[in-house]
C-alpha cells in the first residue's frame, strides 16, 4: 500500500529548516485536537442530524479516543522504523479523507466509522510528528523549546476546536468543521511532504501479533467503555470487556518472549518512562475528563448557551498555550519529573477550586479555579512532550510519544467513563442533582491528579534535568 503512495510522500529535495518541521508537525497536532474536541461546542445538532438516540450520541462523542488510543503506540513504533514523515503524510490524509466522509455521514453509524479512522489517521500525525520534532531539534535545549511549542499546540487545539465547532454551527451546519478539518489534513500531507525524511537506526522486524493485540486490544476495551455507558450488566459491554482484557494480557506475554518487540517492556524499568506514562493517564483520567464534562454540565444545569460554554473552556485551554510556550524558562534545574509532579499538583488545585458552584452559579464561577489549572496543564503538556521523547532509546522518539499519548487517551476514555457514571446517576435530572454530580465528578478527578502527582514524584531515580537530553539515533533518508 505504501508504494502507492511512494512519489507523494518521498519527494527529493534540499535540506528543510527544523522551524518548517516543527511548524508542520504542531499543526498537525492543533488539527487533531480540534477534530477531538469539536463535537463537544455541536453536540446535540450532531446526534438531532443524524438521528441518533442517547446510545448513538455516546458514540458520537467515544469513536475517534477508540482510534486514537488502539494505534498511538503501534503508529509510532512504525514511524520510528519505516519512516516518520511518510507516517505523518499518510496520517494526515486518513484524517483528512475521514472528516470528509464524516461531513457527508447521513447516519451514526458511517459518522462513527469515520470518526474511528479520523483517530486512526490523527495517531500517525500526533506519534510521527512529535518524532519529527525530536530529530530536527538534537541539541537539547533548541529540543526542549521545540517540545514546549508542541505542548501548547495541543492547548491550542483544544481552544480552537469548541470555538471552531459552535461557530460554524451557528453559521450554516454542523457538517461544515468537519469539512474544514478534511481540507486542512490535505493540506497537512502536502506540507509534510515537505519535511525531511528520518528512521531509527535499529529498525526491527515488523512485530505482528504485538502490532494486532495492542490495536484490537486497546479497541475493544474502549469500546466496552462505551457501551457501558447503556448498561454495564449487557452481554455486548461485558464481551468487549473481557476481550478487550484479554487481547492486552495476551500482548504483555507475547511481547515478553518476543526476540522483536514493538514494545520493550524493559523500559517499564526506566523511572523516566513510568514517570511520563503515570502523568499522561492521570492527566487523561484527571482535568481532561473533568473538561469533558463541563460543557454538557454548564448547558443542562445552569442554562448556559453553548457558545459560552466554547468560551468558558478557553479560560483553561488558552493559559495553557501560554505556558506551554514560557515553559522553557523554567529553572533548568527541575527535572522533568519535578515539573510533571508540580503541575499536577496545582491542577488538583484548580479542579477544587470549581467546587460549590450552584444552580445559580454563572460562567464566571469557573474561571479562577480554570485559570489555575490551564496554567499548570501548559506546563505539563510541554514536560511530557519533552520527557516522552527523552525517557525511550536514541531512535525511539515516535514510539515515546506514542506511548504517552496511549495512555494520555486510555486515561481520557476511563476517566471520562468514571466522571459519566458518578455525576449523572439515574434519577439525578433536575438541576440540582446534576450540580451535585458536579462536585462529584470534580472530586473524584482531583483525587485522581492529585494520585498522579504522587505517583510521579516517588518513581525513585530522578529523571533527566531539562538541559540535559539524548540526541536522536537516526538516519535521514533522501534529500534531507
Amino acid at each position: 500500500m505504501l508504494s502507492c503512495f511512494g512519489l507523494f510522500i518521498e519527494p527529493k529535495g534540499a535540506t528543510v529548516s527544523p522551524r518548517r518541521t516543527l511548524a508542520t508537525a504542531s499543526l498537525g497536532t492543533v488539527a487533531v485536537l480540534v477534530a477531538f474536541t469539536a463535537p463537544l461546542a455541536n453536540f446535540n445538532e450532531t446526534v438531532a442530524g443524524l438521528g441518533a438516540g442517547h446510545r448513538g450520541g455516546t458514540w458520537v462523542l467515544s469513536s475517534m479516543s477508540i482510534g486514537l488510543g488502539a494505534f498511538l503506540l503501534t503508529a509510532g513504533r512504525l514511524a520510528d522504523d519505516y519512516g516518520r514523515r511518510r507516517w505523518f503524510v499518510l496520517g494526515s490524509l486518513l484524517l483528512g479523507l475521514a472528516s470528509l466522509v464524516g461531513a457527508a455521514s447521513g447516519d451514526v453509524t458511517a459518522f462513527v466509522a469515520s470518526r474511528i479512522a479520523a483517530g486512526a489517521g490523527g495517531a500517525a500525525v500526533v506519534a510521527a510528528g512529535l518524532g519529527m520534532i525530536a530529530h530536527a531539534h538534537p541539541d537539547p535545549v533548541a529540543r526542549s523549546r521545540a517540545t514546549g511549542v508542541w505542548g501548547a499546540s495541543v492547548g491550542a487545539g483544544i481552544a480552537i476546536g469548541p470555538l471552531l465547532g459552535n461557530y460554524l454551527s451557528s453559521l450554516h451546519s454542523w457538517r461544515d468543521v468537519y469539512v474544514v478539518l478534511g481540507a486542512a489534513g490535505l493540506a497537512l500531507a502536502v506540507a509534510g511532504r515537505g519535511c525531511p525524511e528520518s528512521r531509527s537506526d535499529h529498525r526491527a522486524r515488523l512485530d505482528v501479533p504485538g502490532v494486532v493485540l495492542m490495536a484490537l486490544g486497546v479497541a475493544a476495551l474502549l469500546a466496552g467503555l462505551t457501551e457501558g455507558r447503556a448498561g454495564w450488566g449487557r452481554p455486548v459491554t461485558l464481551v468487549l470487556l473481557a476481550v478487550g482484557v484479554g487481547m492486552l494480557v495476551a500482548f504483555v506475554v507475547i511481547e515478553g518472549r518476543s526476540t522483536h518487540p514493538m514494545l520493550d517492556l524493559g523500559l517499564l524499568g526506566r523511572p523516566a518512562f513510568r514517570a511520563v506514562n503515570i502523568a499522561g493517564l492521570a492527566t487523561g483520567a484527571g482535568i481532561i475528563a473533568l473538561m469533558s464534562y463541563v460543557s454538557g454540565f454548564v448547558g443542562s444545569a445552569l442554562d448556559i448557551s453553548a457558545t459560552t460554554a466554547a468560551w468558558l473552556m478557553l479560560a483553561w485551554s488558552l493559559p495553557s498555550v501560554v505556558t506551554a510556550f514560557g515553559a522553557r524558562r523554567l529553572p533548568e534545574a527541575w527535572s522533568g519529573r519535578a515539573r510533571m509532579s508540580g503541575a499536577l499538583a496545582v491542577i488538583a488545585l484548580g479542579q477544587l477550586l470549581v467546587l460549590g458552584v450552584g444552580v445559580g452559579s454563572g460562567p464566571a464561577r469557573f474561571v479562577p479555579g480554570l485559570l489555575l489549572a490551564g496554567v499548570a496543564t501548559g506546563v505539563l503538556n510541554a514536560a511530557m512532550g519533552r520527557e516522552s521523547v527523552a525517557s525511550v532509546p536514541p531512535g525511539q522518539a515516535g514510539l515515546g510519544s506514542g506511548a504517552n499519548n496511549t495512555a494520555r487517551y486510555l486515561g481520557s476514555a476511563l476517566g471520562v467513563t468514571v466522571v459519566s457514571v458518578v455525576a449523572a446517576p439515574a434519577g439525578a435530572v433536575t438541576a440540582q442533582g446534576l450540580v451535585d454530580g458536579w462536585h462529584r465528578a470534580v472530586l473524584v478527578t482531583a483525587v485522581v491528579s492529585l494520585v498522579g502527582a504522587v505517583g510521579v514524584a516517588l518513581l525513585g531515580e530522578r529523571s533527566t534535568p531539562s538541559r540535559q537530553g539524548i540526541a536522536p539515533v537516526d538516519t535521514p533518508v533522501g534529500g534531507a
